[in-house]
């Protein structure tokens, strides 16, 4: 009798703990700004960059694209996928995000700042290493304007350091009259010292909020290979696709990286990710050739991460764009 007293107190304190997270989710999310848009085929939400109440405010994503729901022939594509929630929290973001590897991390001293495009100047604090995962001071968040129309969205973050200065534009469209959504971006350095780096884009997948399982496909137009591992995986590498293993996926290991055996053409960025269990499929394609790959899932999400490598001179301008196109049947 004591034991199941013991397991109801601690499932109660489990149930209110789900019900505070999530009820904080849904506040911060009536409070957070943002859009919707439409082509009359693809419906979609986004949330807008904002340094006091956004979304999402933490270091490692740039701010602007997040796309909380996507519908298409009454099937969704991306969503909730995370347990916990707190608008600094390196991953707590939905949709196709992209992160940019930080510029002059090495360079900068202990209280100097560094950049990652789409956030701002950050704040090196005394540690060895970069950690993608750590909450960075934001110290210089530039400025953001952003345009709507029915159809898309154009986020501009200017942003004027004394290491770095650009003007980042990146717009969420969708094509008039397809299945088809489109991220163009521009990054113009306005700044007197190089930009390099490369954007990683997550691409978090809640393909109609089923679980990571065997009714997932990843195809690739070539044959991708890893190194050999010791380490037990739940996905795996046949021909030009990733197979995942089926069961409970809580726990299981499904990354996989870095993926080689794509060529320097654009053309084999050109992944598709379907559900073969509801039908439901997205492809993407961009026109810059990959510079690495990694794929990774865990419960809720599936996720290629394609990178792409980012270089613009004093005064130059560097172009790229992703394309997904959606299935359904």
């Amino acid at each position: 009798m004591k034991d199941q007293t013991l397991n109801r107190a601690a499932l109660k304190k489990i149930i209110l703990s789900i019900c505070i997270v999530s009820a904080l989710a849904y506040t911060i999310s009536i409070n957070s700004p943002q859009a919707n848009i439409s082509n009359g085929i693809i419906n979609a939400t986004l949330y807008l960059p904002d340094a006091e109440n956004g979304y999402y405010r933490a270091s490692r994503f740039d701010w602007a694209g997040q796309i909380s729901a996507l519908e298409y022939k009454g099937h969704s594509y991306f969503g909730l996928w995370y347990d916990k929630y707190d608008p600094y929290l390196h991953d707590a973001i939905m949709g196709p995000v992209e992160a940019f590897d930080p510029i002059g991390y090495e360079d900068a001293a202990t209280g100097g700042s560094f950049i990652k495009i789409g956030i701002g100047a950050l704040e090196k604090p005394e540690e060895k290493n970069y950690f993608f995962a750590n909450n960075y001071k934001l110290v210089n968040p530039g400025r953001w304007d952003i345009k709507k129309a029915s159809d898309k969205i154009k986020f501009i973050h200017t942003l004027n350091d004394t290491t770095i200065s650009y003007v980042y534009t990146k717009t969420v469209q969708l094509t008039k009259d397809k299945p088809e959504l489109v991220l163009y971006h521009t990054i113009k350095n306005t700044g007197k010292k190089p930009i390099e780096t490369n954007v990683m884009n997550h691409n978090f997948f809640v393909i109609d909020s089923q679980v990571t399982s065997s009714h997932f496909e990843i195809n690739f137009p070539f044959e991708p290979m890893v190194e050999e591992s010791n380490e037990p995986k739940a996905a795996v590498i046949q021909g030009k696709q990733i197979l995942l293993e089926d069961g409970d996926p809580k726990g299981k290991n499904f990354y996989l990286g870095p993926i080689t055996g794509y060529s320097q053409n654009a053309d084999d960025y050109n992944v598709t990710v379907r559900n073969k269990k509801t039908g439901a499929a997205v492809n993407i394609r961009a026109d810059k050739p990959f510079s690495r790959l990694a794929f990774w899932a865990t419960v809720k999400t599936v996720c290629p991460e394609p990178f792409i490598h980012v270089k613009a001179e004093p005064g130059e301008e560097f172009s790229w764009k992703i394309i997904y196109t959606f299935a359904a049947k």
